[in-house]
């Protein structure tokens, strides 16, 4: 057994493990968790949660900065919430990457710790497993499936919920249950998950919890694909290709900018470029194309995520979209595939038209 395959016991009663090489103590159990945070608010620590489902990247990173500058205590959660796959959805494909997301929190923790302009640092990972986070029992991914819920629509219920209808609902009922557990002062969410945002920030104004809600910008590839840890199954090929999303949305901010604010005029030409793009995949032999089929282009309200007509200046709007690139045609010998064969990947993206004036 590793040193970090050791690190993820926690017995009740003893001592909780650290990442090794660091101070960064590992949390499975609810009991051990809140003694830990109850010393936190005697000592009047500031407690900042960045929530994951691990297989971190640059983007989870970003946020845990973020955390640090303005947080004594920043808790990093690791867990891959069932509820928010749908029944069709491969849950077991789903990257975990434990050991690498522990080496990754020791290097940032030295980062974070040589930056005399933070207030706090990494101090303890909540790693539960299923049966801690669901004592009755794991709830039903049927759309009409049984458990303890909770549902918060309708802005959960558009976009990513019309083509994910159990996603916002898996979504909502692990962060009612994470901040819960941790009742953190301030959470950190990405921006690239911006439905996700605002079906939180209204989960916290209507359940009157007290925690801020804080959005961190995209981050991005060179090339403007944003990241995700979905992104380790695209392999080579479909990887030239997944720029087609943020290509196209691009297009639409562009036209924004330029002082269009019907809606044909900003997202006409994006849904043009999209369609160009896919033509242009189609004329390639079968070795080299990419399909992928776009979902949605949305020009929403920032606050409810409904489609919008007319953008109102004064409030600006957002744009989003979603594309699934599907699985390669003809794999040639050798050709890398991405993580478990290359399955269907969704990717999402987005950008903030903002107010003018």
């Amino acid at each position: 057994m590793t040193l970090f395959q050791s690190a993820i016991w926690n017995p009740r009663g003893q001592k909780a493990p650290v990442i090794p090489h660091t101070s960064i103590q590992i949390f499975r159990e609810v009991p051990e968790f809140r003694t830990w945070r109850r010393r936190q608010l005697l000592d009047h620590r500031s407690v900042g949660l960045v929530p994951t489902m691990g297989a971190l990247h640059e983007g989870h990173l970003s946020l845990i900065r973020m955390a640090a500058a303005e947080n004594h205590r920043v808790v990093v959660s690791i867990y891959v919430n069932p509820t928010q796959f749908g029944v069709h959805e491969d849950l077991g494909s789903y990257p975990k990457t434990w050991k690498k997301d522990c080496e990754m929190l020791r290097d940032l923790d030295k980062e974070i710790a040589g930056d005399g302009g933070n207030l706090g640092t990494v101090a303890a990972v909540f790693a539960p497993t299923t049966e801690v986070m669901y004592p009755s029992g794991r709830p039903s991914q049927d759309v009409d499936g049984k458990g303890s819920f909770v549902t918060i629509t309708p802005v959960g219920e558009v976009l990513e919920g019309a083509s994910r209808p159990t996603f916002f609902r898996g979504v909502a009922t692990v962060c009612m249950k994470l901040f819960n557990i941790v009742t953190p002062e301030k959470v950190y969410f990405g921006q690239k998950d911006i439905q996700q945002t605002v079906v939180v920030k209204k989960l916290v104004k209507d359940f009157c919890m007290n925690t801020d809600v804080v959005i961190g910008k995209t981050q991005r590839e060179p090339d403007g694909l944003a990241l995700s840890s979905r992104n380790v199954f695209l392999g080579t090929r479909r990887r030239k290709v997944a720029t087609t999303l943020s290509k196209t949305l691009r297009v639409a901010e562009t036209a924004y900018s330029r002082g269009r604010r019907s809606r044909d005029e900003i997202l006409g030409p994006a849904t043009e470029l999209a369609k160009l793009l896919l033509m242009e995949q189609h004329q390639m032999p079968p070795e080299d194309r990419v399909k992928f089929e776009v979902d949605y282009v949305s020009l929403a309200d920032p606050d409810t995520m409904e489609e919008l007509e007319e953008v109102d200046e004064s409030r600006g709007a957002i744009l989003s979209g979603a594309v699934k690139m599907l699985p390669v045609e003809s794999p040639q010998a050798g050709e890398d595939l991405g993580l478990s064969g290359g399955p269907p990947v969704r990717l999402i993206d987005n950008i903030i038209l903002k107010p003018v004036g």
